[in-house]
């Protein structure tokens, strides 16, 4: 399928059909998720009311994915994250995960190196302090926003000392939580490729 600059437009029918507008035929939630992974770019409307629905349709894909067994997502993650929902720091969340994954995603050409030099035995450095260098980006990026977040009061926010914390509100014990989950899939990946060089294993 070629790819166009502009977004290819799909339809969602009240049978639950997809129509792509661009190769004029049916698609299912299978082609639109080899769409994405080939960058083609698409937004999902619904037929009837031309309401965009294109991030419920991202889900269902996500959804499907998980279904078969393509856990990329972590049960304790996903727990943490519908905690997040109707949360004052709601807000917050969606883009502390995008700057995780676009960080992620920019990695992925050296990350796939990586894996092919474990494959054929050849060690490689610099994977693990890249990981550690990712996260503090992350922390703070996130933390950035802290100020800025209506319901906390000031003192909350600017009494948490910088390289201790003392124990905070249950709101910031979340946001600890969601940090080192975010650890925990980083340090996930790492175990899919061998320890740096000059480790001494």
């Amino acid at each position: 399928m070629a790819k166009t600059q502009e977004p290819v437009t799909i339809k969602k029918y009240a049978n639950r059909r997809l129509y792509n507008t661009g190769t004029s035929t049916y698609v299912t939630l299978e082609d639109l998720a080899n769409m994405v992974k080939e960058g083609e770019d698409f937004v999902v409307y619904d037929a009837k009311n031309g309401d965009d629905i294109t991030h419920s349709v991202l889900t269902q894909i996500i959804f499907e994915q998980e279904n078969k067994g393509q856990n990329l997502l972590p049960i304790a993650f996903l727990r943490q994250i519908i905690r997040f929902y109707g949360d004052s720091m709601q807000m917050m969340v969606p883009r502390y995960l995008e700057m995780s994954i676009e960080s992620f995603t920019k990695e992925q050409g050296r990350m796939r190196d990586h894996v092919a030099k474990t494959i054929t035995g050849t060690p490689f450095g610099g994977f693990e302090d890249q990981v550690r260098r990712n996260m503090e980006v992350f922390e703070q990026a996130f933390n950035m926003f802290l100020p800025f977040k209506g319901d906390t009061p000031a003192t909350e926010v600017t009494a948490t000392p910088p390289a201790t914390p003392a124990p905070a509100a249950s709101t910031t014990d979340e946001l600890d939580v969601l940090k080192r989950q975010m650890a925990d899939m980083q340090q996930k990946l790492e175990k899919l490729v061998s320890k740096p060089e000059g480790s001494g294993q």
